[in-house]
């Protein structure tokens, strides 16, 4: 094991040649353009290919072809450049092309600024293109986890033919924090769909285009099968004291480690506070966050969006108990004592409401 002091934004580099990545095709924008950097490094330092494009649609398009040719590959933005890329996406899920994409969110809309936020929700979790479509979304909290989920993302777009974006911000990409560095590189096996341009490959094709109704109802029906499946293998998340929790905090990517700490002081304050963070945004924790609604138990949800994924947990709890919004935007993020004071006077608003 190797233990290095690594940005959020290289350790992502450096799990992505863990996990067997061979292609990184990029475009730099502030605050992902160190993993671009970081990718020109390594990259070409282990023999594998880095090449930068003229734009974030060119780059979609190129990973769309090393997919095609069994590559695993990937690429690395902030929203500006993920909306460019949401026609490739379309047409990547069409052709169940396998591939990983890093969005280290900024704040917008339109230019916005550098500062982290997370209202890329909607856009990359809801599927971000045109036509019925899913990614899987994963939301990491540290540079660990950068690296971390970055390596597993290759094998999770591989499984289930299906892109992979890692979700997130500023923040994370650019602290420094300690990294483990462990595991063996893993190797892209031959895929028996991919075009090689041998003989063994040459009756394969990728595509999209389905100009029957009926065979595009079919396609379609197969690709809801897939995500039901994802649904029902990879759901992750992490509970923190929720077991005699009397509020919850739900929250996932930087805001997650914010609210641990206000939840340890809000314990200490004897209030019983807990936490869910969600790790897969797609597929959504659907079911543990209704298990809470049943119980009646609030939930706060912390997000730096205007509450877009606050709709997912509204939904999931079926309207059975209370959703309490904690919302910034901008690029400001909550303090500990923010959310302390908040929450001590939230569950003291309840505790009168139910006297």
């Amino acid at each position: 094991m190797t233990k290095r002091l690594l940005k959020g934004n290289e350790a992502a580099v450096l799990g992505a040649l863990m996990g067997g990545c061979t292609h990184f095709f990029g475009y730099p924008i502030t605050p992902a353009s160190e993993i671009a950097q970081a990718a020109s490094f390594y990259f070409t330092k282990a023999g594998r290919v880095f090449l930068q494009g003229e734009s974030e649609v060119s780059v979609i398009n190129m990973i769309y072809g090393a997919s095609s040719a069994g590559k695993r590959v990937m690429s690395a933005s902030s929203g500006p450049g993920i909306a460019l890329m949401s026609e490739g996406f379309s047409y990547l899920a069409g052709a169940r092309l396998p591939n990983v994409v890093i969005d280290m969110q900024r704040a917008g809309p339109g230019l916005g600024n550098i500062w982290p936020e997370q209202s890329d929700y909607n856009m990359v979790v809801k599927g971000g293109g045109h036509g019925n479509y899913k990614n899987i979304v994963l939301a990491p909290a540290s540079a660990q986890e950068m690296y971390d989920f970055t390596k597993i993302a290759f094998s999770y777009a591989d499984t289930y033919r299906m892109s992979v974006i890692i979700l997130g911000d500023g923040y994370i990409g650019q602290v420094m924090e300690k990294v483990e560095i462990d595991g063996e590189v893993e190797h892209t096996k031959r895929k028996d769909w991919a075009v090689y341009g041998d003989k063994e490959s040459r009756e394969n094709l990728i595509s999209s285009i389905y100009m029957s109704p009926a065979l595009m109802s079919q396609h379609n029906q197969l690709l809801q099968d897939v995500y039901k499946k994802v649904e029902q293998e990879i759901v992750d998340f992490e509970e923190v004291n929720t077991e005699d929790a009397q509020v919850i905090f739900i929250t996932y990517g930087i805001v997650s480690r914010i609210c641990h700490s206000a939840v340890q002081k809000l314990r200490a304050l004897g209030i019983k506070a807990g936490m869910l963070r969600l790790i897969t945004l797609f597929p959504f924790p659907k079911e543990k966050i209704l298990s809470f609604a049943t119980h009646k138990t609030p939930l706060i949800v912390v997000e730096l969006s205007n509450g877009q994924m606050m709709e997912d947990v509204i939904l999931s709890t079926r309207y059975l108990t209370k959703i309490i919004p904690f919302l910034r935007m901008g690029g400001e993020i909550p303090t500990v004592k923010e959310l302390v004071d908040f929450t001590s006077l939230t569950v003291g608003v309840s505790k009168k409401e139910n006297m």
